[in-house]
């Protein structure tokens, strides 16, 4: 082996490490910090400490920890994929890696269209990082999608998106829209706007949190019903919840993995239709003549 493979290699082993150490240790660090429990526990975010602050404290929960857990796989994800490319892809990590561009951008051109196509690394990591924040559960974590915090902050910088580029086609036009189609309705047009980010952080957390509250009810009480219907069998088959066997497991890959896709596949078009919507195409079109001709002119 010379050295150039042997490097190759060791760099592909540490991007592989960035992936999988991560997780794991969160899962071991879950375990080692998990408050003890009886009978069904539906809490928030563990808060592991608190950082004192001069207008209010920071407290440092779960939720945190697994979404910058999950930011450095889906970092390390990205790096090993993109690891060696070359023209012709001779892997099949770029081959996967040529189809999840072409899949994303398609995807930004056909919802957003050609002024917004810089959008697909952006949409991508939405999808990977709500998607990976959702799947958490099944490994016994925290999914910070559970956590209202983590996903108003995704829809708060979603509506910093948006705002900026109503505000392309200029700041009077932008205080303007709120008057549309009549002046009275201006309350309900800042409404709106507040509402936005609003809805965006309440489906995608409700969604997920729901799910999780679910599928716990429905596991617990058939480990209570397995009781009643089966206790009287002899000896330790007695005390195994039989009925609670294949039922939850089947709920958990509803709940955890097609629902926690589909939310964050929701949550990307709908980040990708309110940008494009707010965008003033015609208005920013005409401020950009004008500084042209301005240009010209000088």
């Amino acid at each position: 082996m010379n050295k150039a493979n042997l490097k190759f290699k060791i760099i592909d082993a540490l991007y592989i490490a960035m992936m999988t150490v991560p997780i794991l240790f969160g899962i071991v660090f879950n375990t080692l910090t998990k408050l003890p429990s009886e009978g069904i526990t539906i809490t928030g975010a563990q808060i592991y400490f608190v950082i004192p602050m001069p207008l209010q404290d920071l407290p440092i929960t779960s939720a945190q920890i697994n979404s910058l857990l999950v930011i450095i796989t889906v970092l390390g994800l990205c790096l090993y994929l993109t690891h060696g490319l070359t023209e012709k892809a001779e892997r099949k990590r770029q081959l996967l890696a040529e189809w999840i561009v072409e899949k994303t951008q398609a995807m930004v051109n056909e919802s957003m269209g050609d002024f917004f196509k810089g959008y697909a690394p952006f949409i991508a990591a939405i999808l990977a990082i709500s998607a990976l924040s959702s799947l958490l559960s099944l490994l016994g974590m925290f999914p910070p999608t559970s956590d209202i915090n983590i996903v108003a902050g995704w829809a708060i910088l979603v509506f910093i998106l948006i705002t900026y580029y109503k505000l392309k086609g200029g700041f009077l036009n932008y205080l303007k829209s709120f008057t549309e189609p009549i002046f009275v309705m201006t309350p309900l047009n800042i409404l709106g706007e507040i509402a936005t980010p609003v809805s965006m952080a309440f489906r995608h957390f409700g969604n997920v949190l729901s799910g999780s509250v679910i599928a716990v009810l429905i596991a617990t009480a058939l480990q209570g019903l397995s009781s009643i219907v089966l206790g009287w069998l002899p000896g330790v088959l007695g005390e195994i919840p039989f009925l609670q066997i294949g039922l939850p497991g089947v709920l958990s890959i509803y709940f955890d993995v097609f629902s926690g896709c589909m939310q964050a596949y929701i949550f990307a078009m709908l980040t990708m239709l309110n940008v494009s919507g707010a965008f003033p195409e015609d208005e920013y079109e005409k401020r950009r003549q004008k500084k042209l001709s301005k240009r010209s002119k000088a």
